[in-house]
């Protein structure tokens, strides 16, 4: 904004020093009269020196340019920020193909596999295994039947089925399996059970002695994942306990 200005003011200064010499010229004219007639002719003296020769205009240039360089870095910093904000809104309304989807998602660390059935129960009793995941940047510790909440995951809605591909750790009482970084053979499924807003957190900036302060406020979206089941280990078998009978506890009671 400050270079545009420089030059608006340049260029009116301009037209000015030309009207001038325009002026000048009319008034310095030589005249020639031919022999036998009254006609007149004009033939015009050109000025020489140019504008950019005057020397107000040189100290001018120079004092506009350190200007500019004052004004510059202030401007970069409104640039930026409107860049940044106009690149948010681009990503949200931008449309994504079903290829650049999968492909979007398997970057974070997911796939989707679709709905869950009413009929499809995936919910498994407590397994002794427990696995490391990550999703996006984020590493997560989870067994069968806990519950995360992750960065908002696009692509997915309420009650999907989600596969998580990145796998870094296995683990059971019997054995441990470490990914280099992943693990390919391993994965991990989930179900959405809800997208969220975290608690607001304040945000507040100031900068010394130039009169600037600013408080915004920030709601991180969150989604709630379900984990249902680890696939990729061995798992090791439930015992089963039986319990004796009432009958059973009477009738050993009696016999004593």
């Amino acid at each position: 904004m400050a270079s545009l200005r420089c030059l608006r003011e340049l260029s009116r200064r301009a037209t000015t020093v030309l009207s001038i010499n325009q002026t000048r010229l009319i008034t310095s004219v030589r005249r020639l009269e031919l022999p036998g007639t009254s006609i007149t002719h004009v033939i015009p003296i050109t000025n020489q020196s140019l504008t950019r020769d005057l020397p107000w205009y040189r100290s001018q240039g120079r004092h506009f340019s350190s200007k500019t360089e004052d004004t510059d870095e202030s401007s970069e910093g409104e640039d930026d920020e409107d860049y940044e904000e106009d690149s948010a809104e681009m990503e949200a309304e931008r449309e994504y193909s079903p290829a650049e989807k999968v492909e979007a998602a398997a970057e974070i660390g997911y796939k989707v596999m679709g709905p869950l059935k009413p009929s499809e129960r995936l919910f498994k009793l407590y397994e002794p295994v427990f696995a490391v995941v990550q999703i996006g940047s984020h590493q997560f510790k989870v067994s069968n039947g806990d519950s995360i909440f992750t960065e908002k995951l696009k692509f997915c809605d309420i009650n999907d089925k989600l596969v998580l591909i990145k796998v870094l750790l296995l683990g059971s009482a019997s054995q441990t399996i470490i990914g280099r970084p992943i693990l390919p053979d391993a994965t991990v499924h989930a179900v959405v059970e809800e997208h969220a807003l975290d608690e607001k957190v304040l945000i507040f900036k100031k900068k010394r002695r130039k009169n600037y302060r600013r408080t915004t406020g920030h709601r991180q979206e969150l989604t709630k994942l379900r984990i249902t089941d680890i696939q990729g280990i061995e798992k090791p078998e439930p015992k089963i306990v039986h319990k004796p009978s009432k009958a059973a506890h009477t009738e050993a009671e009696l016999v004593a």
